[in-house]
């Protein structure tokens, strides 16, 4: 596997924590050097290893926050 950089840059919302504590959060994250992007998925402890995740540019989090204000929850 190629190695990449990444660097947290923002922390935004810790939305859980596993028995194992790794948790599951909402960050703005650079990737290889690249400009900050929405990132939610699970970290270790010391964010020294992650999981999977999926990556918002600032148009998809502004869609996926309109989606969840018209869920009726």
């Amino acid at each position: 596997m190629a190695d990449f950089k990444f660097e947290i840059t923002e922390h935004i919302a810790q939305l859980s924590e596993n028995k194992s504590g790794w948790t599951k959060e909402l960050t703005k994250v650079s990737w290889n050097d690249r400009p900050a992007s929405y990132d939610l998925r699970t970290w270790s402890e010391d964010y020294d290893k992650m999981g999977k995740g999926i990556t918002l540019t600032d148009d998809e989090v502004r869609q996926l926050r309109d989606a969840l204000n018209n869920l009726d929850l």
